[in-house]
């Protein structure tokens, strides 16, 4: 199996031995006891403060550069997908589980600011590599990620560091811990990041994704006797700054047709009315690559929501970003306001530790966390090039609306200005979105382990936590509220009317409230309630020979209190629809052995062999919005299951001067959860997969001061067998079909020869009648294939067949985010002069390519890339004082991680994460 490649660069010493340059063990708790590295038969990295410090790992998002066959990338909505083995979280459910476990000292955290904080005042920080829940409370899929804070100790000390680095970065941190006579100790730690932006907002010239956090931790240790062992602890983290939650948005623009099937667009009212039916063909943004020369063009606005209320009440004439290019700087962005970014989380835990008799321990621990997030931001990340039209288009639905040109429209909307609450009094097409949750969480769990000194023994336990959630995710555009006021206006003479149908309430607050009917809104609070029993029994069959067997026993209940969405639906407030509730009820375990043969040629050399099932539960799709599509899609999707099998071994040679580690591993990967947005709801689909992997790492030190380490991953994941609609490209570019928008901006898929039949009758009628070819009038033809593999829901008003698109055939892709090689390769050297130490230290690390979708086309590509880290810190021991210089990303790369592909009625424009930019700066520490 695998160790951490930089994970013994402080820790307690190995052997006694004359050698200067053996390495030093790192004590761990992988298996929920202190154990030496070398000697758990699992795969687990492990990372000390001094190690993460030195290798400038400061936060989560850094591990991916020392774990071999991970991946970590931020998610659109405020999260992120911290991979394992090809095994994360591409879902988008409030309901959805992480396939990657975060733990703060054994306690599983579902909601965490543990990959936006940095790394302060922490023993360790272990990566568990594959399924994990017969030791640990909460199920896991791919793996742990578990943090462990530092206690405190009988003995005075404290620390402070201060650092100043380039973007004016200043961050400090800090520890005193303070015994309190012979049974109690406390300590005091805290951290503090400022920071000016990687960017600038070009619009309001401030900077762009910026950072102001800090947080703090206070441990109380209490031992009144040799058997009772007690801590408790506060550990709170805030941020509020203009951090980006999202990168640079990416688009080639898509003009839409020429003409359609030879049939061209009106050349009525001066091609007006052509311009309008175009748009119907457009879906925004084109499917191309993520390095295409264009890809920072601007979407087509004609092809989105705001765009079709735009046409609708004849305020836009046309693409709203026309000639619109993207500033090429990555880090930049041009928004009508600056990003609001503010967080807060409380994390309360109690862990008891008491020996029952000489050879069983019994250990309660019990957590509550509160986290708090808000997040705004401009939708688009541009301003349009075109603004509002002071008179509408005349190519509008309320034209033969007696003085709607010439009074009405004039009267609501001065200059062409929508005055919409929530995204202010603008002449110019706006869109805004916001992010927020509130969350709680209690876990308990109760161990039972034993020491006996014969050959069995046993770990066992019971977990239960308690989650529940509240938040909303909002998406406000002014195109649409200038709709629903003219609506209201004609239906209750109040444009801006808050009530019953048949009023479209316009919520009158800057911030929403859920009252309105005039944005969308996605609002469905989600509780969790999970119970578990779960141990592992241990058989000494020989001295040097262990078996184990793990069982686990799981009760995932969830409940989702739903709401539908009421985007343009009469009335006021959300609107209940039910609870939608999912149970499951699964048993996982692992069964193996260790076993420590004597080689000869190696110091030491564990061998182990494991079979494990992994378990993820299910959840519920999120409520679906009018007009989803043509397709019905399952209230619910399905959990995931792992059978993993795993081989390794973990060697110590050269007098303990050299280690070798080593695993290779397969998975029959079931249920695997992805998500894909339609029509602005995410639809969780399952498919199967499977995965195999090879895992090396070693530490050198071949000379008193020398330390060489590699971690290499390879993984090889395939899909089995299984098709998906694309939405991103509907057709799979068939030119005998052709995508058309619907009434709620959704996108179906017809034959070329209906589409010129729509757009001929178009033309002698109304060209708004092309927004019901995807509406269907009746199932006739259903189950038919209109070409391509197209298959037919129901047929349309026209005549023609509809479908919701071609299913592209997945098999045998690649897992998204799953680079087949990870390399990470580190040196360093210490030498001595005079009273100080200094060592230097470099760290390269590379993946190769990847794909950020399950369906591997060229628009889903991601570049292999590379990072370099230096560092170097000299020291003086007997005066406590070190400095330290860093350099991070030193060859400043521009590295795409994932990203996100939005719905229809967005555009289909990508939000494209990166690495951070080149950082470098200083520090200085003191200890006492």
């Amino acid at each position: 199996m695998s160790a951490a490649a930089i994970s013994a660069l402080a820790a307690p010493a190995f052997a006694q031995s004359g050698q200067a340059n053996v390495i030093e063990e790192l004590v761990v708790t992988a298996q929920k006891k202190e154990e030496a590295l070398q000697d758990v038969p699992i795969a687990v990295s492990a990372f000390d403060q001094n190690a993460l410090e030195k290798s400038k790992i400061d936060g989560g998002p850094n591990l991916v550069l020392a774990v071999p066959n991970v991946n970590f990338s931020k998610g659109n909505f405020t999260g992120y997908n911290f991979q394992i083995r090809g095994i994360g979280s591409k879902l988008v459910a409030a309901s959805g589980d992480a396939g990657t476990g975060i733990h703060l000292n054994n306690a599983p955290l579902i909601a965490n600011n543990l990959f936006e904080t940095e790394f302060y005042d922490v023993e360790r920080v272990e990566v568990l590599r594959g399924p994990q829940g017969t030791l640990y409370g909460r199920n896991a899929t791919g793996g742990v990620v578990n943090l462990l804070t530092a206690k405190p100790t009988d003995t005075f000390e404290g620390n402070l560091r201060a650092e100043y680095g380039n973007y004016n970065t200043m961050k400090a941190r800090g520890m005193v811990n303070l015994p309190l006579g012979d049974m109690l100790a406390l300590r005091l730690a805290g951290s503090y990041l400022k920071r000016d932006g990687f960017g600038e907002n070009i619009v309001t010239g401030n900077d762009a994704d910026d950072r102001d956090l800090w947080g703090t931790r206070a441990t109380l240790s209490f031992k009144p006797s040799d058997r009772l062992q007690t801590w408790v602890m506060w550990d709170h983290f805030e941020e509020d700054d203009n951090r980006s939650r999202i990168g640079k948005q990416f688009c080639t623009k898509d003009n839409g047709p020429a003409n359609v099937g030879g049939v061209a667009f009106s050349s009525a009212a001066g091609g007006l009315v052509g311009q309008v039916q175009r748009g119907f063909f457009t879906q925004g943004c084109a499917a191309t690559s993520l390095y295409s020369a264009d890809v920072l063009g601007t979407v087509n606005s004609a092809g989105t929501l705001g765009g079709l209320f735009g046409a609708l009440g004849g305020f836009q004439t046309g693409d709203a970003y026309a000639g619109k290019v993207q500033t090429p700087n990555i880090r930049d962005i041009e928004s009508t306001f600056d990003p609001i970014y503010k967080s807060k989380t409380d994390i309360y835990e109690f862990n008891a530790v008491f020996d029952l008799t000489e050879n069983v321990s019994l250990n309660w621990l019990s957590s509550y966390t509160f986290y708090k997030l808000y997040t705004r931001q401009d939708y688009n990340r541009y301003t349009p090039s075109v603004g509002f039209n002071a008179t509408p288009n005349p190519v509008n639905v309320f034209a033969a609306v007696p003085g709607y040109a010439t009074a009405i429209y004039p009267s609501l909307f001065p200059n062409g200005a929508i005055r919409d609450p929530q995204n202010g009094t603008l002449n110019r097409f706006t869109t805004s979105d916001i992010s927020s949750a509130y969350t709680e969480q209690w876990s308990h769990e109760v161990r039972f382990q034993s020491s006996f000194d014969g050959p069995f023994n046993f770990n066992v336990g019971a977990f239960m936590t308690k989650f529940r959630t509240d938040g909303d995710y909002y998406v406000m555009f002014n195109t649409g509220t200038g709709y629903y006021q003219i609506n209201n206006l004609f239906a209750t003479g109040n444009a801006n009317c808050v009530g019953p149908a048949p009023c479209v309430s316009v919520d009158p607050n800057a911030d929403p409230n859920r009252s309105g009917h005039n944005y969308y809104d996605s609002y469905g609070p989600y509780r969790l309630t999970s119970y578990a029993v779960f141990g592992e029994l241990y058989w000494q069959m020989a001295e040097n020979f262990k078996w184990t067997l793990g069982l686990r026993y799981s009760i995932d209940d969830k409940k989702v209190l739903a709401h539908s969405v009421t985007l343009g639906a009469p009335g006021v407030g959300p609107t209940p629809i039910g609870t939608q509730k999912v149970k499951f009820k699964e048993p996982t375990g692992r069964f193996g052995f260790d076993w420590q043969p004597d080689l000869g040629f190696t110091n030491d050399t564990l061998i182990y062999g494991f079979y494990a099932r992994g378990y993820k539960g299910g959840g519920v799709n999120p409520p679906f919005s009018p007009g989803i599509g043509v397709v019905p899609v399952s209230p619910t999707f399905e959990p995931e299951f792992i059978d993993s099998f795993e081989i390794g071994t973990k060697n110590t040679l050269l007098d303990g001067t050299l280690q070798v580690n080593m695993a290779a591993f397969h998975y029959d990967y079931k249920g695997y959860q992805v998500s894909k947005i339609i029509n602005r709801t995410s639809i969780n689909e399952n498919i199967d997969a499977k995965v195999k992997g090879v895992e090396f790492e070693s530490i050198w030190q071949p000379l008193d001061g020398l330390r060489l380490n590699a971690a290499i991953g390879y993984l090889d994941s395939k899909i089995g067998d299984a098709s998906s609609i694309d939405t991103f490209n509907r057709t799979q570019s068939n030119s005998l079909l052709t995508l058309v928008k619907s009434s709620a901006a959704s996108n179906c898929v017809v034959t070329t020869a209906h589409a010129a039949t729509a757009l001929t009758i178009a033309n002698a009628t109304n060209p708004f009648n092309l927004l019901g070819v995807c509406t269907l009038a009746s199932a006739a033809g259903a189950g038919t294939n209109i070409g391509g593999g197209a298959i037919a829901a129901g047929t349309n008003a026209f005549g023609g067949l509809v479908s919701e698109g071609v299913a592209a055939d997945i098999s045998g892709n690649e897992l998204p985010n799953s680079p087949h090689w990870t390399v990470s390769l580190g040196a360093q050297y210490t030498w001595t002069l005079g009273d100080w130490d200094a060592t230097l230290r470099g760290d390269y690390y590379r993946q190769t390519k990847t794909f950020a979708r399950i369906y591997n086309s060229e628009p889903d590509r991601i570049k292999g890339w590379e990072n370099v880290n230096l560092t170097l810190t000299i020291v003086n021991s007997d005066m406590g004082v070190e400095v330290g210089g860093y350099i991070k990303n030193a060859t400043n790369e521009k590295a795409i991680t994932d990203f996100y592909l939005t719905d229809d009625s967005s555009g289909m424009f990508r939000n494209v994460f990166y690495t951070e930019p080149r950082t470098y700066g200083v520090s200085v520490t003191k200890r006492w």
